[in-house]
């Protein structure tokens, strides 16, 4: 099995569990960081695609070249039948490569919020595990129309695009299954105080939250990768 690639579109991400949770269900991970120039790699060399979470949004695609670059990756993907997991970011890029809108959410989501799985998640190669109302990390502030091709797993309370797919082989989710608690730490410090002006919410109030919901969070979010790790062997 070729590794996995893991690609990077934030300056702060660590990939969580992902690599840990990838490593453990037998496969490799190769890293691509595009967001500081780093050469498109060849998906001849990978047996499936995450694209993970970035503080841009696909409005900055014009200023920052790293969108389209991640963009043609994801159309070449798509193209090849390779398998494809889009997170936060990554979900609204495969919707806004397929044609769909992005725009701003109803609401900023930022912390734990309840998933609403809809029927097409009982059986879903990915998703089924993720029961109704389970708490799942969110921090965004855009959210996408489901693209014509697809077929929409989770929905939310206050965001309605909460999880996708495409036939067997893609998908794509809103909220952060690969965040781990360290990453939060930093993604808390590293926003400084527009946590409270912009995202209206406490440093306290998410450590909190994380301390009751994220050992569960991190364990749906590893079965996930599991589970992926075994959609992309199928395939190779």
């Amino acid at each position: 099995m070729k590794p996995l690639l893991f690609a990077k579109a934030d300056p702060a991400e660590t990939f969580g569990i992902g690599y840990g949770a990838v490593t453990d269900a037998g496969a490799q991970v190769r890293t691509w960081d595009a967001i500081n120039d780093e050469r498109t790699p060849s998906l001849d060399d990978v047996s499936g695609v995450v694209l993970f979470g970035s503080s841009y949004n696909i409005e900055h695609a014009n200023e920052q070249p790293f969108i389209g670059r991640l963009r043609g990756m994801t159309l070449d993907a798509l193209d090849r039948g390779t398998p494809y997991l889009g997170i936060c970011f990554g979900a609204q890029m495969l919707a806004w490569s397929l044609g769909a809108e992005i725009r701003k959410a109803p609401v900023r989501e930022i912390g734990y919020v309840p998933l609403r799985p809809l029927p097409a998640a009982a059986d879903d190669q990915l998703l089924s595990h993720y029961a109704n109302g389970d708490p799942v990390f969110q921090w965004h502030m855009d959210t996408f129309d489901l693209p014509a091709e697809a077929e929409q797993v989770a929905t939310g309370d206050e965001v309605a695009a909460q999880a996708f797919r495409i036939g067997d082989r893609t998908w794509a989710t809103q909220f952060h299954l690969e965040i781990d608690r360290a990453e939060i730490d930093l993604w808390i410090d590293d926003i400084g105080p527009t946590l409270e002006t912009e995202w209206h919410t406490t440093s306290a109030r998410m450590r909190a939250a994380a301390t009751a919901h994220q050992a569960r969070h991190e364990h749906q979010g590893t079965e996930v990768f599991r589970r992926f790790v075994k959609v992309a062997r199928s395939q190779a």
